[in-house]
């Protein structure tokens, strides 16, 4: 199966396109920079500048990860606006190419299409699945954007599904590499009160999710990507610093992220108890289900 994938040599990225290829997969990726993505993508990989690019070589499946990132600056009105138009853009391409494939008869079957767990906004402490009645904020905002400019696929025929991504972790990269260097210095603690709760996937499990979304013919609609042990900010600090044999024993008061951040301080001082209730009612088995073996597989003995 040809699978194009948009943001293919991001973090995620760079674990799903091995994947792919270990399952017999032929990965395409779209990338703006073509030559730096090589050195970091598998031998072989078919890199080029824009899916349109692609009308050649249709794929029979797209994976649209694609999106500047939302923790990289402040949120000024300018940013807010560049955050949904480098989603929003890239997904609408996508959906062009559904379309000139479809005049040939060689439209993709299925697109999953990346959203996050900002869908659902402040949540609080209750239970979040994929029917909660979302809380309008900017995050939201953002979110359901992406995900309607992705239902332009099924117009052309795709199966469409969103998966709602909780915070990925992994060695390198992603929600651990920015703390990380705080945490091995003694240096980390919970942010604000702590007790907004933390969704987040092992980056194992995530590039599993995208595939058995791929493979079920069934499987339509969103879906959140997240484990089924969410935690507190409080907790994950605690464990994060156990793993690493260090204290946690510095806070940082919701003051100072608020000032020092803005209104992009939500996105570390608010959260949701996001749960994967229609992917474990699929039949998906997580590897890493609690934090604690997820932490024990990334860190080992830091």
């Amino acid at each position: 199966m040809r699978v194009l994938i948009t943001g293919g040599s991001g973090f995620v990225g760079q674990a799903l396109c091995p994947l792919l290829k270990e399952q017999g997969h032929r990965p395409m990726v779209v990338s703006r920079s073509p030559e730096p993505a090589r050195a970091v993508l598998p031998s072989g990989t078919d890199i080029r500048r824009s899916a349109l690019d692609f009308v050649d070589t249709p794929p029979d499946a797209i994976v649209n990860l694609a999106g500047e990132s939302i923790a990289g600056k402040r949120w000024s009105e300018a940013q807010k606006e560049r955050l949904v138009n480098s989603r929003v853009e890239t997904t609408h391409e996508l959906v062009r190419l559904c379309e000139q494939l479809s005049h040939t008869g060689h439209a993709p079957d299925v697109m999953v299409s990346a959203s996050a767990m900002g869908y659902y906004g402040d949540q609080g402490d209750q239970e979040v699945d994929e029917d909660t009645t979302p809380h309008d904020e900017f995050a939201h905002r953002l979110c359901q954007r992406w995900e309607e400019a992705a239902q332009g696929v099924t117009e052309f025929g795709a199966r469409l599904a969103i998966l709602r991504i909780g915070l990925v972790l992994d060695k390198d990269g992603g929600t651990l590499k920015k703390m990380l260097p705080a945490f091995r210095l003694g240096l980390g603690g919970r942010l604000g009160h702590g007790e907004q709760f933390m969704p987040w996937v092992h980056r194992h499990d995530l590039v599993r999710m995208i595939v058995f979304l791929l493979d079920g013919d069934q499987h339509t609609g969103a879906f959140n990507g997240s484990a089924p042990h969410p935690v507190t900010n409080a907790e994950f600090t605690h464990q994060l610093a156990q793993h690493l044999k260090r204290p946690a024993l510095m806070p940082v008061p919701s003051r100072v992220l608020e000032v020092m951040l803005g209104e992009m301080s939500r996105l570390l001082l608010t959260g949701a108890d996001m749960l994967p209730r229609r992917l474990e009612q699929a039949g998906f088995e997580f590897t890493y289900p609690t934090l604690d073996k997820a932490l024990d597989d990334i860190l080992g003995s830091s």
